[in-house]
C-alpha cells in the first residue's frame, strides 16, 4: 500500500475512498465483478470515478480494489487510473474502507467521503449536500425516507406485524465524515475484532460520532443484481448524448526589447528587436499552452512554469506546449485542432507560416490540416499598432473519452 502524496491531498479539498474490492456475486460472474461490467458503453466504476474526479471540491481519490483486479481496474478506468491511488482491499467492505482510509493518513484532508463503486449515478448536487453537512465532529449520510409498507416475518414465513416506517430511511453513499475520527473508529473496530458493520455510518454511531441525514437521490441506486446492470445499461443507452468535446482559449502578449530576432510558434524570425520574457517569449506558444490546459481544467502556464523559477529562464517554449499536450493525453484527450492568431505590425508572418505549421504539427502530434496560423495587424492602434509588442490568441479543441448527457 502507498500513501497519497501531499500534492494530491490539498487541505481545502475533500478526499474520497471508493470501495471496489467486492466480487458482486449477486450480479452474476459471467461478465466479471459488477463494478467492471458495462453500462452505456463504459464500465460501472469508470462512471463512478468520473463523478468524483470532475467535481471541483474533490481532491485525492483512493480506490480499494481486489488483489487480482489491478489490470481489470486499469482497463476499466482508462486515463483516470493514473489520477487515483489504487490500494488492495480486504476480505470485507469494512476492511477495504479501513485500508483506503489508511492510504490517506500521511497527508489527510479534514474531510473524507466513502462511496460504493456500484453507485454510478451519484451526482454533483448529492456530493455537495453531503460535503456541506460534514463538521469537525459530525458525519453526513444521504438517505431516502422509506416509502414501502414494512412487514416483519415470523419463523414460519407468515406476517408477524406491520412495522411503522415513521423516521425510517434507506442509507446511500457517499457517506461523509471528519477524517481522523472515522479513521480512528475503523481502527478501533478492527483491533476489537468487530467486523459486522454494514456501512460507515453504523461504525460512526458505534463510535459516538453524530451523523446528520441529508436528502439522498432516487437516481443514486446501488447496482446489486444482474437486472440492475441491465436496467442501468438501458437507461444510459437510451439517453440522448453528445461527444465530450472541449474548447480552450489562450491569450498572451510580450513587449519588444533590443535584439535581432523574434521566436513565434517555435520559428526564429530575423527582426530588429526581440520579445521580452523570462523564457524565449514565444507569445504564440504561450497562448497555445493556456488553450490546451484550459480543455482539462489544469490551470494556466504560470501554474506549471512560474516566471519566478530560474530554471525556465531562456527556455524554449515548446517545452510548455509539450507539457500541456502530455497532460491532455494523460486524461485520454485527442487534440482535434489548434487555431492561432498573431497580432503584430511586424515582422511579417506569412513567409514563415509553413515552418510554423510544421513545428506545431510535431509538438501537438496532429496533422497539418488541423492547424491554422493567421496574422493580422492592429491597424496602427494601441501598443501593437505602435509596434511596442506582439499579442496572440489561441483556441484548441480536444475530444475526451466518454459522452456527456444531453
Amino acid at each position: 500500500m502507498r500513501d497519497v502524496s501531499e500534492k494530491q491531498a490539498a487541505d481545502d479539498k475533500v478526499a474520497v475512498v471508493i470501495v471496489a474490492a467486492g466480487r458482486g456475486a449477486r450480479a452474476g460472474q459471467a461478465n466479471g465483478p459488477k463494478q467492471y461490467q458495462q453500462i452505456g458503453g463504459g464500465a460501472v466504476i469508470a462512471r463512478t470515478l468520473d463523478a468524483f474526479l470532475t467535481h471541483p471540491k474533490i481532491g485525492a481519490v483512493v480506490v480499494a480494489i481486489h488483489a487480482e483486479d489491478d489490470a481489470l481496474f486499469r482497463r476499466a478506468a482508462g486515463a483516470n487510473a493514473d489520477r487515483v491511488v489504487a490500494v488492495t482491499g480486504g476480505t470485507s467492505r469494512q476492511e477495504s474502507v479501513r485500508l483506503g482510509l489508511l492510504a490517506l493518513r500521511s497527508h489527510a484532508p479534514g474531510r473524507v467521503l466513502i462511496h460504493d463503486a456500484a453507485r454510478p449515478f451519484v451526482d454533483a448536487e448529492l456530493i455537495d449536500r453531503t460535503i456541506a453537512a460534514i463538521e469537525e465532529r459530525q458525519g453526513a449520510l444521504p438517505a431516502l425516507p422509506v416509502a414501502d409498507t414494512l412487514k416483519r416475518e415470523t419463523a414460519e414465513g407468515m406476517i408477524g406485524e406491520t412495522v411503522s416506517r415513521a423516521g425510517l430511511h434507506a442509507a446511500q453513499t457517499p457517506q461523509g465524515f471528519p477524517f481522523w475520527p472515522i479513521l480512528a473508529a475503523h481502527e478501533k473496530a478492527h483491533h476489537l475484532g468487530k467486523a459486522d458493520f454494514t456501512d460507515d455510518a453504523a461504525i460512526a454511531e458505534w463510535a459516538h460520532i453524530p451523523v446528520k441525514i441529508v436528502p439522498g437521490s432516487p437516481d443514486n441506486v446501488k447496482l446489486t443484481w444482474a437486472r440492475d446492470i441491465a436496467m442501468a445499461d438501458q437507461r444510459l443507452s437510451s439517453a440522448p448524448r453528445f461527444p465530450d468535446i472541449r474548447t480552450g482559449n489562450g491569450y498572451d502578449v510580450h513587449a519588444f526589447e533590443p535584439g535581432d530576432h523574434v521566436t513565434l510558434c517555435g520559428v526564429a524570425i530575423p527582426h530588429d528587436r526581440k520579445l521580452s520574457g523570462h523564457s524565449d517569449a514565444d507569445v504564440g506558444l504561450h497562448a497555445l499552452t493556456d488553450a490546451l490546459l484550459a480543455t482539462c481544467g489544469a490551470g494556466d502556464i504560470g501554474t506549471h512554469f512560474p516566471p519566478s523559477d530560474p530554471q525556465w529562464k531562456g527556455a524554449a517554449s515548446r517545452i510548455f506546449v509539450e507539457h500541456a499536450v502530455k497532460l491532455v493525453r494523460a486524461r485520454g484527450g485527442r487534440i482535434a485542432n489548434a487555431d492561432l492568431t498573431l497580432i503584430c505590425e511586424a515582422p511579417r508572418v506569412g513567409p514563415h507560416r509553413e515552418a510554423m505549421t510544421e513545428t506545431l504539427s510535431a509538438m501537438l502530434r496532429i496533422s497539418r490540416d488541423r492547424i491554422s496560423i493567421k496574422a493580422t495587424t492592429n491597424e496602427k492602434l494601441g501598443f501593437v499598432g505602435r509596434e511596442e509588442g506582439i499579442a496572440a490568441i489561441a483556441t484548441a479543441s480536444v475530444v475526451f473519452p466518454g459522452d456527456v448527457p444531453e
